[in-house]
Parts: C-alpha cells; sequence; structure tokens
C-alpha cells in the first residue's frame, strides 16, 4: 500500500481531481491519502470531500487529515505539492496592484514577469522547508510538483536538494487537442510531439495518418474570425513558425510585444485580459459556497479521471507499466540549444525506475531563442532565492521580457524595492 501526501490539500477541486483519480485506480486506490494544508477549514473539507469518494467506490484507500507536515509526510511513497505561498490575499494582490502604480499591467502573474518572480520568492523558502522534512522523513519519495511558477520551483528542487522531483502542468496533453477543436479539424488518429519549456513548449510536429497538419492549421487559424481567445498564440504561430502550449493570456504577459502602454491598442486587437487572475480568484472565491455544497456535502459525488498526469505517474512506477508524460526536469542533454541547469517540458517515460527524459535534439533557433528569454530570468531567480542576494532580484526582473519593455532601470529596480518591503515577513531578508 502506497502512502500519497498531498501538500496544500486545502486545494478541494484539485485534489479531487488528482486524489479522485487514485481512489479510481486500482493500482493506486489502497493507499493511505495524507492531506496536509496551513488552513485547518479547508483541510476538513477536502478530507470529508474524499472520505466520500473513497467509500462510493470501493472503501479501500484511507484518508487521514495531518496538521502536523512532518507527520503528513512520514514514510510518504509520493508527495503531491499545490501550496500557494501568501494566498490570493494578501500576495497575489500586491503581485498586481503594486507594478500597476508604475504603469506595469500583467494578467496572471504566476509564472513569469514581475508577479511570477516574487511568487517564486516566497515559495522557494518554503519549498525547501518541505525538502528538509522530506529527506529526515521519506528521502526515497517522489515530490510531484504542480505549483508555478513551475520551471522556477522545480529547478530549485532539482538543483538544491536530495529530493526526486518532477513537475507537471496539463498544458502538454490538452494543446493539440484544443488547437484542432478551435479549428473545427478532426481530432482522431492524431500524432504529435513536443518540447521547450513550461508554458512555452512547442509543437514541433503535428500530423494525421502521417500527413503533416501544419499548413492547414495555419490557413485556419489565418481565417478565424476574431476577436478570439487564442489571438497571441495565432500571431506568434505565424511570426515565429510553431503553435505554442500555454493559453494567449498567460503568452502575452511572457513577450515584450503585446502589453504595452505606449500601444494600448494592442490590448484590443489581440483580445488581452488584464488582470485575469484577479477575476478569476474572485470570482471563484464568490462561487466557493456553491461548490461546497456540491462537494463537500454530498453524498452523491462522483468523480470521472482526468487528464491530470499525477495518478498515471503514480500508477506506473507501483506497476511498471509504462506511461509516457511531459514532465519538468532538468535538461541533461534533452534539448541540446538550451542550458544544462535549466528546466525543460520534454517527453518522459515513467515507469518503476521513475521519470526518464526522453532526446529531443536542438530547437529551431528562433524557439529556442524565446526559451531563452524565459530561462535567462528563471535562473536568476532562484540564484537570488539561493544567495539571498537583491542583486539578483534585480537582473531577474531586468532581464524579464515585459518588464523590462516598459520600464527604465531605475523603476525597475525601484518596483523590485518596493514589492520586496509589501511582502515583508512573506519573504527571506536580502541583503
Amino acid at each position: 500500500m502506497a502512502k500519497i501526501t498531498f501538500l496544500g490539500a486545502g486545494s478541494t477541486v484539485f485534489a479531487k481531481n488528482v486524489l479522485g483519480d487514485s481512489i479510481l485506480s486500482p493500482a493506486l486506490r489502497d493507499s493511505e491519502f495524507a492531506l496536509f494544508d496551513i488552513d485547518e477549514g479547508r483541510l476538513r473539507e477536502s478530507e470529508a470531500m474524499l472520505n466520500i469518494l473513497n467509500k462510493k467506490y470501493g472503501d479501500h484507500g484511507k484518508i487521514v487529515a495531518y496538521t502536523d507536515r512532518k507527520k503528513a509526510l512520514a514514510g510518504a511513497d509520493y508527495v503531491i505539492n499545490a501550496v500557494q505561498v501568501g494566498g490570493y490575499k494578501p500576495a497575489t494582490v500586491i503581485d498586481f496592484e503594486v507594478p500597476k502604480k508604475y504603469g506595469l499591467r500583467q494578467t496572471i502573474a504566476d509564472t513569469l514577469g514581475i508577479g511570477g518572480i516574487f511568487r517564486a520568492l516566497r515559495t522557494i523558502p518554503v519549498m525547501f522547508d518541505f525538502a528538509k522534512d522530506m529527506e529526515e522523513v521519506c528521502p526515497d519519495t517522489w515530490f510531484l510538483n504542480y505549483a508555478n511558477p513551475m520551471p522556477i520551483l522545480t529547478g530549485a528542487m532539482l538543483r538544491y536538494t536530495g529530493i526526486k522531483t518532477v513537475g507537471l502542468c496539463h498544458s502538454v496533453q490538452i494543446c493539440a487537442d484544443h488547437l484542432l477543436r478551435d479549428l473545427d479539424m478532426p481530432r482522431d488518429n492524431v500524432r504529435y510531439h513536443i518540447a521547450g519549456i513550461n508554458h512555452m513548449a512547442w509543437l514541433l510536429e503535428i500530423t494525421r495518418n502521417g500527413v503533416d497538419l501544419y499548413p492547414e492549421i495555419k490557413e485556419r487559424a489565418a481565417k478565424r474570425p476574431a476577436p478570439h481567445d487564442d489571438m497571441v498564440r495565432y500571431e506568434l504561430m505565424k511570426q515565429f513558425g510553431y503553435y505554442v502550449t500555454e493559453s494567449s493570456e498567460h503568452l502575452s504577459e511572457y513577450l515584450p510585444y503585446f502589453i504595452k502602454s505606449k500601444y494600448p491598442e494592442l490590448i484590443e486587437r489581440f483580445n488581452i485580459p488584464l488582470d485575469e487572475y484577479i477575476r478569476r480568484c474572485e470570482w471563484q472565491i464568490e462561487q466557493w459556497n456553491l461548490w461546497r455544497d456540491k462537494l463537500v456535502k454530498n453524498p452523491d459525488l462522483t468523480h470521472e479521471r482526468t487528464q491530470e498526469y499525477g495518478a498515471y505517474i503514480m500508477e506506473a512506477m507501483e506497476t511498471n507499466v509504462p506511461y509516457k508524460i511531459g514532465g519538468n526536469v532538468l535538461n541533461h542533454g534533452s534539448i541540446t540549444n538550451l542550458p544544462r541547469e535549466a528546466v525543460v517540458e520534454v517527453p518522459c517515460l515513467v515507469d518503476s525506475q521513475g521519470v526518464s527524459p526522453t532526446y529531443v535534439g536542438a530547437l529551431p533557433p528562433q524557439l529556442a531563442g524565446l526559451n531563452m528569454t524565459q530561462i535567462n530570468v528563471q535562473l536568476l531567480t532562484i540564484e537570488a532565492a539561493v544567495t539571498l542576494k537583491k542583486e539578483h532580484i534585480y537582473h531577474a526582473a531586468l532581464l524579464d521580457p515585459h518588464t523590462s519593455s516598459e520600464l527604465s532601470i531605475d523603476e525597475i529596480i525601484a518596483l523590485c524595492d518596493d514589492l520586496i518591503e509589501a511582502h515583508g515577513d512573506w519573504l527571506p531578508k536580502y541583503r
């Protein structure tokens, strides 16, 4: 029987997805599902919800909620991470509102940009605390990281702890299907190849019955009536030749081309939803009472297996039946024209031996160039978190494509100082 520990289990909907998938898996359903969250109210709600699912599907597993993190981790075979350090309020609101004073606007602010940098700086120290506990009480565990910013957090764990870690997102497995769906193209018998970095991985090949679909995709994309939700991705495909995995609202803030105070008409032209994550969080807060009744107080609650990788990974490791994922791992030669210390998102084979990245080779040079604009920021943010040197926070922000396209050097440094002050004790002390 495996022990599966979920850190950040108060994320009830996401816990339902990953642990609900595990409850439906014959290889995992007998597990102990250990739940931990610093919000005990939300922890108990997730516990109640999972007990309903567990009983409905045979009562095979054991659901245990812990208020002691080390006890939750003790003996864990797998640890799932979904924490958001600082929460929506105050931390995420600060990440949006302080940059606005400088005229710097964002959409999601959780992966790159000034918001992604500071989200990482809040989270890495907590992840290192997790690692210390795991090295003591479950040193052989697999750490499945779902928290953003994915490449920065995963890279910090892989480079500076002894914990086996893989970063997981859902954008790879839905990329090709959603692209074809939105263009009214058939989705059967499709094969594709994706590699790059998280939230900027590239659909390098897509075929049906051996026929390249890219010519038709580009033709249909050019004719699709506007406005729609994929306009930034289509523009990037038009200019650089390939479709990217992550959504347009995310992508718009990773690049210097779209959110520009000098050209406000671009916001409407490319249908960019500024402050989208703020609206999304507020809506989720408003809806939670309704969701609570449906999830926590519903004896008829059911679950269907999702596309999330988590349960499939644990299943493959338990059964030694191989499964392929798009995983976030250190670039030990998978992509030859990206740095070895970068975290790349590439096809990986999973079995009882763990997660084995595959060889991709060199990306088209323009795609590697775009990836490097993100990797520079990622590596410097990790450097800041590890050394506690404030200058590396500045370096990361100064190299960020969107931030540096909007603000001067002096403004960027002042913005970083303001964010450090605003986050207060959510950050360690930088020198």
